[in-house]
């Protein structure tokens, strides 16, 4: 059987061993673990990523060689490998079917990279996620929002999370590319990618002064934050401002505020990096020139990952 006809049978197939591992790591999960972790990806279906979606991921994710990727749910193993190839990356793949496994390492030691790529059969919601700097998946997105917490709760700030077709709404994605795929064997030919990453926690009340002398003034600002969008409230030398385009992307913040300052309306750029309870970076001031910015925390917040703006 050859063609599409033959590809659909040898995908069915792959599913349905998924399935029966799905249900052997089922009954093996602990008694009293939690729910989240006892649904292990049994839905999932084998899909193969296109080589050309493969490379988009990873040009997405801007791969480097320090990169310690994790694939959840990866099949016969191509990302991992071609990142381990391509890049010089080290990481792993995990995947519930072990026949996949087998495959995905024969094809590792075929391909010359098995101390770089390496994969693991067990269920992904058991996995530690913690060493990875970028995550790769293609799961469903009911999938994907139960691996949202674990995602905010193990990755640090800056790790990248890259998508095939699914998103991870409300979650904004940082980025998205759509990536042409002519033979695609299901849907439309072509595939989307999408790019999040982990935000710094910049929740909370911050204090700071820009300027020196009689042009200095003290600001103060609160801010909530949902994934990496910003909002909040801002006072400038005791009088109401303005923050808008508040924007997390890793430890990297961005803002502007606006207000009056000498009975005149000002906007400055704000930009920094959050490194616990402080931010050092620039600020570009509305007439022009730029200083240097500290600001301290003076009252923490957390992350709103359960928005469902």
């Amino acid at each position: 059987m050859a063609g599409s006809e033959g590809t659909a049978v040898r995908l069915a197939d792959r599913s349905l061993r998924r399935l029966a591992a799905a249900a052997v790591l089922l009954l093996a999960l602990p008694a009293g673990a939690p729910a989240a972790d006892q649904h292990p990806h049994a839905d999932v279906p084998f899909v193969p990523t296109p080589p050309a979606v493969v490379d988009a991921m990873l040009d997405l994710a801007r791969m480097r060689q320090e990169d310690y990727v994790i694939d959840l749910g990866s099949g016969d193993g191509r990302i991992i490998i071609a990142a381990a190839k391509k890049y010089g990356a080290r990481g792993f793949g995990v995947e519930i079917d072990q026949d996949l496994v087998a495959e995905a390492r024969r094809e590792a030691r075929r391909q010359g990279v098995a101390e770089r790529a390496q994969f693991l059969g067990e269920n992904l919601f058991l996995t530690a996620l913690d060493r990875a700097t970028v995550i790769t998946m293609y799961l469903y997105p009911g999938l994907m929002l139960q691996l949202r917490p674990r995602l905010f709760e193990q990755l640090k700030p800056g790790a990248r999370i890259v998508s095939h077709d699914f998103d991870m709404e409300p979650w904004q994605p940082d980025a998205r590319v759509t990536v042409p795929v002519p033979d695609k064997p299901y849907g439309p030919p072509s595939s989307e990618v999408y790019l999040w990453i982990i935000p710094a926690n910049a929740a909370g009340a911050w204090q700071w002064r820009v300027g020196a002398g009689a042009a200095a003034a003290d600001y103060e600002v609160t801010l909530s934050q949902t994934f990496q969008a910003l909002e909040g409230g801002a006072t400038v030398g005791g009088r109401p401002g303005r923050l808008e385009n508040g924007r997390m992307r890793g430890d990297e913040i961005r803002f502007m505020l606006t207000a009056e300052l000498d009975g005149r309306l000002v906007r400055h750029e704000f930009s920094g990096r959050v490194s616990g309870d402080e931010i050092n970076g620039k600020a570009k001031l509305a007439g022009g020139g730029e200083l240097d910015w500290k600001a301290t925390r003076v009252r923490r917040g957390s992350i709103d990952i359960k928005s469902d703006r």
